[in-house]
């Protein structure tokens, strides 16, 4: 029998750095607008998957697409003002 405690290590996580770093936070709550209107957009999906789309659901789709979209552009808009400087000040 073949002992395998040595391939554990390969598969152990590296507990050098559990913790997300200041800027992986700022990224994420940056981002978090998209990520809320993109799992409502899944919770439509999700809604209408044991059922036909009634109109009601197709204007549900549409309007969560809307918002995933809008909170996309928000985030291009405002990031690219960050990112440029002399604009937005």
């Amino acid at each position: 029998m073949k002992h395998i405690g040595a391939l554990q290590a390969v598969v152990t996580a590296d507990l050098s750095d559990p913790e997300p770093t200041g800027a992986e936070l700022d990224a994420i709550e940056l981002e978090m607008p998209v990520i809320a209107a993109e799992v409502e957009l899944l919770d439509v999906f999700i809604m209408t998957l044991d059922r036909p789309v009634s109109e009601l659901d197709a204007r549900r789709i549409r309007r969560a697409r809307r918002r995933v979209l809008a909170a996309r552009r928000e985030l291009v808009n405002g990031t690219a003002a960050v990112n440029t400087p002399g604009v937005g000040a």
